[in-house]
């Protein structure tokens, strides 16, 4: 019998696609999604949706004219796809939460069984309280040399040499005041748009709230119930903490590398219907952990699913975001998604506007203290300023869920951090200018919009700090 050389074995290469089923049950339930959103949480036309929000994926279902998709108006509801070997995907809006995806075995008479979360809106009307808390804006006095060149910066964020970068909103806040806001037509202060994984700095400011409350700890072990049980009792995954996962140094298997994002992992619990936190559960602990970086959307959903066993009951849960974080500081345009069975997927699925972000923002800019009260701890945003250990021989650019100033750069100051989304979403908080940058985008293909280069542009626009 002939033996297969042993260099052979190693270099074996798998050429079918062996998720191929998953990609196109995923490619339908993005659009789905993305449709549903487009039409009725951002209130978009569906010309619109089809050429800026689906310019992402690589080949949309049908045209604005019509094809294997369908809009149910009166059931705020999208379908996508013809029955075949892979299901057509649904998703649907429900109040407070945007638009939530379906399984593939649901149809829109499940609708009314899926999530929603029906809190009464904060007090005051926006139309008639000041900024920030409010909209009305006074316009800033700034000197005619500032306001031309912030101009000039707005033209460079907007009018990019990329036809793949598209930036939707610009809004600069110093001194706590709106010195520049922009939008590209089609897009106004009230449109609300996907955050992508900016969601996760929001994510870490709620958790961020339950730690300084003394009811989650950064350094405890995750009381979470872990899938499957084991059946010895020793748990090996009892050493992983929440700053291991704000970290993304949680040593948990990563299901999202290798091209298996959109086949596998998260890709099935956004955009296919499965459940966000079993999955975050079920993963092999692979490595020691905070030893190892690796970006990872259930690190931050384990972190989430924490969080709603320390809260204890659902209707304490999907009320905590609001009541804690967004109606305290005005936060009034901003939808929390969940996946169908009620947990946040507060990794990536949050809508909101850049004045909600700019409000964001402002809120670490002034070290946790919104109208006096403090809401969250210095000591909490130290944190997540602080350069996770796992990262010291990769820049040290990231933080407990917020980006940091890469070692290498030397053009912007270093006290300065960001959130950071796909498609060039971006929140930059600069405490030695008291400043806040907020830009929105529709990004695609290759994308690489730079919050850092924007960032310097800014600061060389409205000059030295005070």
């Amino acid at each position: 019998m002939a033996l297969i050389p042993l260099g052979a074995l190693a270099e074996q290469r798998e050429t079918y696609d062996y998720w191929r089923f998953d990609r196109e049950l995923v490619r339908r339930g993005q659009q789905a999604l993305f449709m549903c959103d487009g039409l009725f949480t951002s209130n978009r036309s569906l010309q619109q949706v089809f050429a800026q929000e689906l310019a992402y994926l690589p080949a949309p279902i049908g045209t604005p004219n019509g094809g294997d998709y369908a809009v149910d108006r009166a059931r705020r509801a999208v379908t996508v796809g013809a029955d075949g070997y892979v299901p057509p995907m649904r998703a649907a809006f429900r109040e407070g939460v945007g638009c939530v995806v379906l399984a593939p075995d649901q149809d829109l008479d499940d609708i009314p069984g899926l999530p929603q979360i029906t809190l009464p809106p904060p007090a005051g009307d926006a139309s008639e309280l000041q900024w920030p808390d409010g909209d009305v804006v006074q316009e800033s006095a700034l000197e005619p040399g500032t306001r031309k060149a912030l101009q000039a910066v707005s033209d460079w964020a907007f009018n990019r040499e990329s036809a793949e970068q598209i930036t939707t909103a610009l809004l600069v806040v110093q001194h706590g005041r709106i010195v520049h806001e922009r939008y590209a037509p089609g897009f106004d202060v009230t449109t609300r748009t996907r955050t992508w994984s900016t969601a996760k700095s929001i994510a870490a400011t709620l958790i961020g709230m339950l730690v300084d409350d003394g009811r989650l700890g950064l350094d405890a072990p995750l009381a979470v119930d872990w899938l499957p049980a084991t059946r010895t009792g020793a748990e090996p995954r009892a050493t992983v903490t929440l700053r291991h996962l704000l970290h993304m140094s949680s040593g948990l298997e990563p299901v999202d590398n290798d091209e298996l994002e959109y086949a596998t992992g998260s890709g099935l619990a956004y955009w296919a219907g499965a459940s966000s936190s079993r999955a975050a559960r079920s993963r092999a602990l692979i490595r020691e952990p905070g030893t190892s970086w690796d970006y990872e959307n259930y690190d931050t959903l384990l972190a989430v699913y924490a969080v709603r066993r320390a809260l204890g009951d659902a209707e304490t849960y999907h009320a905590f975001p609001r009541r804690a974080l967004l109606d305290r500081i005005g936060m009034r345009n901003t939808l929390i998604g969940v996946d169908r069975f009620g947990d946040f997927i507060l990794s990536s699925q949050i809508h909101t506007n850049a004045r909600d972000l700019a409000r964001f923002g402002l809120l670490y800019l002034n070290g946790g203290v919104w109208n006096g009260k403090r809401l969250l701890s210095a000591k909490w945003i130290d944190f997540v300023r602080r350069p996770a250990p796992a990262t010291e021989t990769l820049g040290r650019e990231y933080g407990g869920h917020w980006w940091l100033v890469p070692d290498d750069r030397r053009d912007v100051p270093g006290d300065a951090y960001a959130t950071a989304g796909n498609r060039g979403q971006y929140v930059v908080v600069v405490p030695s200018h008291e400043l806040v940058i907020v830009r929105r985008g529709l990004d695609w293909g290759r994308q690489g919009f730079d919050c850092w280069d924007l960032t310097r542009e800014v600061l060389k626009a409205i000059g030295p700090a005070r």
